[in-house]
């Protein structure tokens, strides 16, 4: 098998030099673990960027990805539809906050759902305008850029960006920034920039993933329904990152009680396969003429497949509840380090999509981006697999499947807790036997 070094050299010959990337290229996982061409064990606490809730190579996934191979592997929905397309919409259907008819689209990544929730929106509403917020992430394609509030790595030399989007502040209480500031902004928006009555859509992270796990207040939320319902604006939720029981609820939003017009799904739902949806409202997702949404590898049957494993698991081994248990214990000693750590500002997430901001100060909270990375360096080293993220590059966020067993949690948290003492006083990283 080849060695790091090797691999390391040839990504450099035969890959772009922007598709960034960890040093560590896995032989195998399995549930929370990994293990690299070296043979070094990782434990993951990123999970494929959220993707992973229910963890490497879940038997019940792969089981169900094996049994849909042996029937056919792909028709395309548009040619030969397929029974657990519709099967799976009539799921998500249900699950989805909101008593009234809903209807599901399938397509591949969280970027495509984005770009046709804000597509429906459009033509239900007849209107162009889209507002977004400071620090969301929306995804990598054009439209998905241009709606995305931060710029490195995602935005920088790409534009220009299509027209009629505009971005409002978002609450960021840690940074002095309230519900009533944010809202501010948006009337400011309102009366400065766009008519609310041009606008189709407002789009929210219900939290924020690469923003810095930034959790939208209730009241907030809450406030943007009415603002949304006065207007005549389609509210779409972004659950892309925060979905399929990673906060301890199906969906994030769920937390506020608000109940969008449109939710983005994906990550999560595949379970390691490549899938997306939209979601909602029967009338908004009707609006669109035939054959103007869709694509050829929308809802492709194995990832169908594994997202019916997916839902399958999330209910038969009580993740939200998983979720919301273990989020709270990471929480706990995540506090606990903040106590003795002169550097960790605060510690924040909901369920298990948890992470804590560096600061140079706590009394002036200057981010502190290159801690950030000593300490991602540090659990590296010692065999702990982290992702960092804010516009700032200053925050760790913890993502560990849903499924880790509690025995490697606890390692993973004493590794996290060794790094960031290592990194506070300038150590070298020592991997940990």
């Amino acid at each position: 098998m080849p060695r790091t070094a090797e691999l390391k050299a040839r990504q450099a010959a035969a890959v772009p030099t922007g598709v960034a990337s960890k040093s560590i290229y896995v032989a195998r996982a399995e549930n929370a673990e990994l293990w690299d061409v070296e043979g070094r064990r990782f434990i993951d606490f990123a999970a494929g960027i959220a993707v992973l809730n229910t963890g490497h190579r879940h038997p019940r996934v792969m089981e169900a990805v094996v049994r849909q191979t042996e029937a056919f592997a792909h028709t395309c929905f548009h040619v030969a539809p397929y029974e657990s397309y519709l099967r799976l919409a009539e799921r998500l259907n249900a699950l989805a906050p909101g008593a009234f008819a809903k209807k599901t689209l399938f397509l591949n990544s969280g970027a495509e759902a984005v770009e046709n929730a804000i597509k429906i929106a459009r033509i239900a509403t007849r209107r162009t305008a889209v507002i977004a917020f400071a620090g969301g992430f929306h995804g990598r394609t054009l439209l998905a850029m241009g709606l995305t509030g931060k710029v490195m790595p995602y935005k920088r030399g790409f534009g220009p960006f299509p027209a009629e989007i505009y971005h409002a502040g978002f609450p960021l209480p840690y940074r002095g920034v309230t519900s009533a500031d944010a809202l501010a902004d948006l009337d400011r928006l309102f009366h400065a920039d766009v008519d609310p009555k041009s606008v189709a859509a407002i789009i929210v992270e219900p939290v924020q993933g690469e923003g810095g796990f930034n959790v939208a207040p209730a009241d907030f939320l809450q406030a943007l329904r009415r603002l949304c319902d006065e207007h005549g604006i389609v509210l779409i939720a972004d659950e892309v990152q925060g979905g399929m029981a990673r906060t301890g609820r199906m969906f994030s939003i769920e937390h506020s009680g608000v109940v969008p017009d449109l939710i983005t799904s994906a990550k999560g739902l595949g379970g390691g396969l490549p899938l997306s949806a939209v979601t909602g409202r029967a009338p908004l997702m009707d609006a669109a003429h035939p054959g103007g949404l869709g694509g050829t590898y929308g809802g492709n049957p194995i990832s169908i497949a594994a997202a019916h494993a997916v839902l399958d698991v999330i209910e038969a081994e009580g993740l939200c509840a998983r979720a919301a248990a273990l989020g709270a214990r990471m929480r706990a000693r995540l506090e606990a380090l903040a106590q003795a750590s002169p550097r960790i500002g605060e510690v924040r997430g909901l369920g298990m999509m948890v992470a804590f901001e560096l600061v140079k100060d706590k009394r002036t909270k200057e981010p502190d981006a290159a801690l950030t990375a000593a300490i991602l360096a540090q659990a590296e080293q010692r065999g702990l697999i982290l992702l960092s993220c804010g516009v700032d590059a200053n925050v760790v966020r913890l993502l560990a499947p849903l499924t880790i067993q509690d025995a490697v949690l606890e390692e993973g948290l004493a590794i996290l807790g060794e790094s960031i003492r290592a990194a506070e006083s300038g150590g070298a990283a020592t991997r940990a036997a």
